[in-house]
């Protein structure tokens, strides 16, 4: 049977935790003086009211959370913290319309970083440092940061965990995974204060390196600024966001390890090697491109090139030159660049490296089983041979992405005249990155997509956050059987 109230109860639960995070732009919004007070004040009492009234309704539910419960969960909150999310920029009118405030909202907390805003600047700050909130917190994840805390009410386990964290094994650096939530948020604090201070040293004022700090860290790229980190011509602000965006592309655990005092550890684990490689291949290949075929010099046409490569790569999305006017094949580049991903365990979208390494590795030693058929030859990763349940996990996880690549493009179709278009908003979206190729290039928005390809694209922010298969399982008659 499924256990409803507790549903409710850890949704009423995470929308108090949200309302409560509200205040936070409630004070900015306070220091700087500007309309969207209220507006915070009346969403905050809004969503903490909802929070508590589910929480009372459902205080005498089961507190077990079984694994069916625990996909539900994961994939409504998402939902709901959108929905209460998007009230702010309803009721301080800066985003009037509900379909463009949910987009807004839910590509905050999904970090995917599309955004309908084409007057940035124009917004209170309290707005800015809310859309920056959004994707700090969806960065690490909601359910992960409420981990640590819903034990203590007697709810939580490894389902949620597993849920939100999809990847191919979710790795638990504690036996108890409250602590492993608790040590994985310290380290995303720690590295976000960092940004921050480094920021600051450089020509970035407090609030500007607060808010890039937050969706640095998240793979988030929402900026303060209409024209993203491009509105900053400092070699040093841009190396600096390009470090931590590598550093919020590589699995939290093996910063966990690298943090305290075991960096080998780090560097010899193979997704992070391939990560590496692949930011290095093709950044040589973009910097050189770039100098042929532009008037930049040799460090400018290597600093826009690493820039744009490790923010695709990680989907972060932020942007310092439009890969859109580059030559042609660098753009193909890029577009290539949307289908891989972070690391596992990391704050990025896409397919991940480590699936993207397993299928290099698996159709490698395919070839070699086809020339020695009597050989029995394992794939191994990190020297440890890997299950073939795993491999048939990566293969049946990238069909069914690339499967929903296609699909979706083809029926975006009706919302936009152009193919290039529909290709590079679904790549965008079902990746979480943000800005995509055509006319949703990163000196463009999303705000002249027709409402039905908004809502749509939301669906694939989340089914990418999520890694298909939480949301898929949703949508199978099996799962809701008893």
């Amino acid at each position: 049977m499924l256990n409803i109230k507790i549903i409710i109860r850890t949704l009423g639960f995470l929308l108090i935790g949200e309302g409560l995070f509200m205040l936070l732009s409630l004070a900015v919004a306070g220091i700087y003086n500007e309309k969207d007070l209220k507006a915070f004040l009346y969403s905050s009492i809004i969503t903490i009211g909802t929070g508590l009234l589910f929480f009372v309704l459902t205080r005498k539910a089961n507190k077990e959370i079984g694994k069916r419960e625990g996909f539900i969960i994961v994939g409504a909150v998402w939902v709901f913290f959108s929905l209460f999310g998007s009230l702010p920029f309803l009721i301080s009118k800066t985003i009037p319309n509900f379909t463009n405030a949910f987009f807004e909202t839910i590509s905050g907390f999904t970090t995917t970083g599309a955004s309908i805003l084409n007057n940035i600047e124009e917004m209170p700050h309290g707005i800015l440092f809310w859309r920056s909130l959004t994707q700090w917190l969806g960065g690490m994840g909601i359910v992960v940061l409420s981990l640590a805390v819903l034990p203590a009410f007697g709810i939580g386990g490894m389902s949620l965990f597993s849920a939100e964290a999809p990847g191919i094994t979710p790795e638990k650096i504690n036996p108890k995974i409250k602590d492993t939530a608790k040590i994985l948020w310290r380290i995303y604090v720690i590295f976000t204060v960092s940004e921050a201070i480094l920021l600051m040293l450089g020509d970035m004022n407090i609030f500007d390196a607060v808010c890039h700090s937050f969706t640095t860290m998240a793979t988030g790229g929402y900026s303060t600024k209409q024209a993203s980190i491009a509105h900053w011509n400092s070699p040093y602000i841009h190396y600096v966001i390009v470090f931590f965006m590598m550093l919020a592309g590589t699995n939290f655990s093996l910063s966990f390890y690298a943090l305290s005092g075991r960096p080998k550890k780090m560097f010899k684990n193979e997704e992070y090697k391939f990560y590496l490689f692949f930011i290095g291949l093709f950044t040589l290949i973009a910097a050189i491109g770039l100098f042929l075929t532009t008037s930049y010099g040799i460090e400018k046409s290597f600093r826009n090139s690493l820039f744009q490569v490790v923010s695709i790569l990680t989907t972060t999305g932020y942007a310092t030159d439009d890969y859109i006017l580059w030559h042609p094949f660098l753009t193909i580049l890029i577009l290539f660049i949307f289908f891989m991903g972070g690391s596992t365990g990391s704050t990025g979208g896409g397919i991940k490296i480590m699936r993207i390494a397993l299928l290099i590795k698996n159709s490698y030693y395919e070839l070699r089983r086809l020339i020695h058929p009597n050989a029995v030859i394992p794939v191994r990763f990190n020297k440890r041979t890997v299950n073939n349940q795993i491999i048939s996990n990566v293969l049946a996880f990238f069909f069914f992405y690339i499967v929903t690549f296609f699909i979706s493009t083809l029926f975006f179709m009706i919302f936009v005249d152009d193919f290039e278009t529909s290709i590079g908003a679904i790549a965008s979206c079902l990746g979480n990155i943000g800005p995509g190729i055509g006319s949703v290039g990163p000196a463009e928005s999303y705000a002249h997509i027709a409402t039905g390809g908004k809502w749509f694209l939301s669906f694939l922010m989340l089914l990418g956050r999520l890694e298909l298969f939480t949301i898929i399982v949703l949508f199978s008659p099996a799962f809701w059987k008893s």
